[in-house]
């Protein structure tokens, strides 16, 4: 049992599904707090369809999403630690979606999805360890060779969670 997970940071929809494909993904689990994006075919309706038609299953789960209040502190000042212990204060709160989005890695080859190329930088992987804990998934996150990120250096990441 293993939980991935992708970002979409620097890949087109074309890609996205292609990584999908090849790492065996049956649902798509968006754990953005709000589901938009600038990037066409990644906001909630449109990413929807798009994998619905594609054969997969795509489900919405805001509770994951890191809350607005942690996502502005850390756009003002790209901390991290900050960042992760106020999201993981949050994950706290959010047991039972915990414990459900477990249920469905023992069941589905699931994706954890949000924008964030690098893993290291995204809330995704805080969720996903948190399934590791609940159920005792492995965890292997999904690498787009070629994406383009954003700098940590050069400028404050966005945070879309």
């Amino acid at each position: 049992m293993t939980v991935f997970t992708i970002g979409y940071e620097g890949i087109d929809i074309d890609a996205f599904v292609s990584l999908l494909s090849e790492h065996g993904i049956e649902t798509v689990v968006d754990i953005r707090e709000l589901p938009l994006s600038r990037k066409p075919g990644f906001s909630k309706k449109a990413l929807g369809n798009i994998l619905n038609l594609s054969g997969y299953e795509y489900l919405h789960v805001a509770a994951l999403g890191c809350p607005k209040p942690v996502r502005e502190r850390y756009r003002d000042d790209s901390n991290w630690a900050r960042y992760t212990e106020g999201f993981l204060a949050h994950l706290k709160t959010q047991e039972n979606a915990i414990a459900e989005l477990a249920g469905l890695v023992a069941s589905s080859n699931c994706a954890l999805m949000c924008y964030e190329a690098d893993y290291n930088f995204c809330h995704r992987s805080l969720v996903a360890n948190a399934i590791r804990d609940c159920s005792g998934a492995g965890i292997e996150h999904i690498k787009a060779k070629g994406a383009r990120t954003m700098s940590l250096v050069a400028s404050p990441r966005a945070v879309f969670a």
